[in-house]
């Protein structure tokens, strides 16, 4: 049985186009400076980023919309301004709550 399995590698070796192959397979995908593997990484890697683009991109439309809805609207920019910056009339006091979780 071993002997029959050494001699069908023996024939699948002298053959040299079978071997060709192989070794071109081979050197493709492990040794050459654009490999499989590093190629498998680097579009995995460009499909994350490009992901992130998106969301970015996102982010940034929803920003510009909340400007310039802030800008359109005298009232709104008021209301910002006291939430965000604690801003305040003359005749005005602030207090601050803080919500705390008890463990």
């Amino acid at each position: 049985m071993l002997l029959k399995i050494w001699k069908f590698i023996y024939r699948l070796i002298r053959n040299k186009y079978l071997f060709s192959i192989v070794f071109f397979v081979v050197w493709i995908s492990v040794f050459d400076t654009y490999n499989l593997i590093d190629r498998s990484v680097k579009i995995s890697e460009l499909r994350r980023l490009r992901v992130e683009r998106e969301f970015f991109r996102k982010e940034i439309d929803e920003y510009n919309r909340q400007i310039s809805e802030l800008f359109s609207d005298k009232k709104k920019l008021e209301k910002f301004a006291r939430e965000q910056y604690l801003m305040k009339n003359e005749n005005e006091d602030i207090f601050i709550i803080i919500n705390s979780e008890a463990d």
